[in-house]
């Protein structure tokens, strides 16, 4: 559960977003030919349901790219709400997560040291969508943990509190949650850190509390 809750992201987990673009887009490029997020992403500012499509119009794309039918399409999203324009005016969050990654009780991962580079430089988008600028190939990791989430959004309890973000046919438990799960899960064996049951089980979570 451990490695599991470690990496949780919203791209695997929350949104599956991706593009009919190739794996191995750049926004390390594009970022330098177009600053500014919004230019190509101009549907983020005013969206306010999660199902909306926030990727390039083809148009934005066919200013440059004059003899490629580009086609960009966001999969199904697991989110059942999610507001990009609520959270957009909410500025750079970036000193918000930095402080909270100090605290373990505040932030429930490990954050490692690129995230506290890209949060130094971060803006109100890479705050949240950290590294993206660096990168030249389209990955999950450039959207946020549930642990930055969970930073603002902390009342959790489970599985009322898990609706009101989640669709309700999203498979949550981790892998290691097997039917024998409650029967091994407090062997050595498992390696299991309990410290990270709390993104699920709520920050006043204990082993009492289901034992």
């Amino acid at each position: 559960m451990a490695d599991r809750l470690q990496g949780l992201t919203i791209a695997g987990l929350l949104f599956t977003a991706a593009t009919a673009l190739s794996a191995d887009f750049s926004h390390a490029l594009h970022l330098k030919l177009v600053p500014a997020c919004a230019t190509c992403h101009t549907a983020a500012a005013t969206s306010v349901k999660a199902e909306d499509n926030l990727l390039p119009k083809a148009e934005a794309c066919a200013s440059c790219h004059k003899d490629i039918a580009i086609k960009a399409e966001p999969r199904a999203t697991a989110v059942g709400k999610f507001n990009h324009s609520l959270h957009a005016k909410l500025g750079n969050i970036a000193p918000v997560l930095k402080q909270a990654m100090t605290n373990r009780k505040r932030y429930f991962s490990t954050p490692d040291a690129d995230m506290a580079r890209h949060l130094e430089t971060a803006n109100a988008c890479t705050a949240c969508h950290r590294g993206i600028e660096e990168n030249k190939v389209l990955v999950g990791a450039n959207f946020p943990r549930m642990a930055d989430c969970l930073v603002c959004h902390n009342k959790i309890d489970p599985p009322d509190s898990c609706a009101k973000c989640h669709s309700a046919n999203l498979p949550l438990k981790p892998t290691n949650h097997s039917a024998d799960f409650i029967d091994r899960h407090t062997s050595a064996r498992v390696d299991l850190d309990k410290t990270t049951c709390a993104v699920c089980h709520g920050r006043s979570f204990t082993c009492l509390g289901c034992h």
